[in-house]
């Protein structure tokens, strides 16, 4: 049994949760793309098995956001689960908001929030900032394809579609985007809508998953791999399959490997006219 389950995880629960869940059903090892926090819901990829060798083809993928952004106040945590260091800052207006996100978006520069699993020195930021201990968390590359302001929420928070790449912290373009317009913000809502080729119109929520119907909805790992095929047969297979290259006319890149009985056997890599497995799903 291997594949993936696109899971819509629930706000309040985690991710190592959610995911329990799908393990119990499937019996098998299983493990999740992309961490959400207690707080957020949505796509959450759950590979099955041997799927999880293939997180690495998706993790710079795109992904989509519905993020709430309070502003006026200012969190350790730059969420609302966290403890209130300021309160009082200014409420931008719509105008405001809309003049500085060009800035936002492009390959900029974040830095991760404290509290993040990001590890210093063998530690993970959040367990450091709630030890009280200083630290500074380098600037990391990231790429923020797009934000767009969906709508005003309340007084005081707004709605924002963002699109960006994988590594991507949300929390911190909140606070990034407050320190432009001169206040304090934090997120106080966070759905995610798309995971790569996972959307949050497809997924399903742990809840009604059990024993009965796990085999529907798990995914083909190759029907969400974006590669062409090649399929092999006789002495090609047999080289292949114990860990030789054979010649080919394929153009370099990587590629998914079908069997002679059809079996997706798991993906390989092209370069200057030879093939080899890269990664073996069976």
């Amino acid at each position: 049994m291997t594949g993936f389950i696109n899971l819509n995880k629930a706000v309040g629960s985690s991710s190592a949760r959610e995911v329990s869940v799908i393990k119990r059903l499937t019996g098998q090892p299983c493990g999740h793309m992309g961490t959400l926090d207690p707080m957020a819901s949505g796509v959450l990829p759950v590979g099955i098995g041997n799927a999880c060798r293939l997180f690495d083809y998706f993790l710079t993928k795109r992904k989509t956001y519905l993020a709430t952004f309070r502003f006026g106040e200012h969190f350790d945590t730059l969420d609302t689960t966290g403890q209130v260091i300021s309160a009082g800052g200014h409420i931008p207006e719509r105008e405001e908001i809309e003049c500085v996100l060009p800035r936002l978006v492009g390959e900029v520069m974040q830095v991760p929030p404290k509290y993040s699993a990001k590890s210093i020195g063998g530690k993970r930021g959040y367990a450091l900032a709630r030890a009280g201990v200083d630290f500074e968390l380098p600037p990391k590359r990231v790429s923020i394809y797009s934000i767009d302001l969906v709508a005003r929420r309340s007084e005081d928070e707004y709605d924002f579609r963002i699109k960006c790449g994988g590594g991507t912290y949300v929390r911190s373009i909140c606070r990034d985007m407050a320190e432009m317009l001169g206040t304090f913000a934090a997120m106080s809502a966070l759905i995610r809508e798309k995971s790569g080729p996972f959307a949050i119109e497809n997924s399903v929520a742990a809840e009604q998953l059990n024993s009965d119907n796990i085999l529907q909805y798990i995914i083909p790992a190759d029907s969400v791999l974006p590669f062409d095929s090649v399929h092999v047969a006789d002495r090609t297979q047999f080289m292949l399959l114990n860990g030789m290259s054979v010649p080919t006319d394929l153009v370099d890149g990587t590629y998914k490997i079908y069997l002679e009985n059809g079996q997706f056997y798991g993906l390989g890599a092209v370069a200057d006219c030879r093939l080899k497995v890269k990664t073996k799903l069976c």
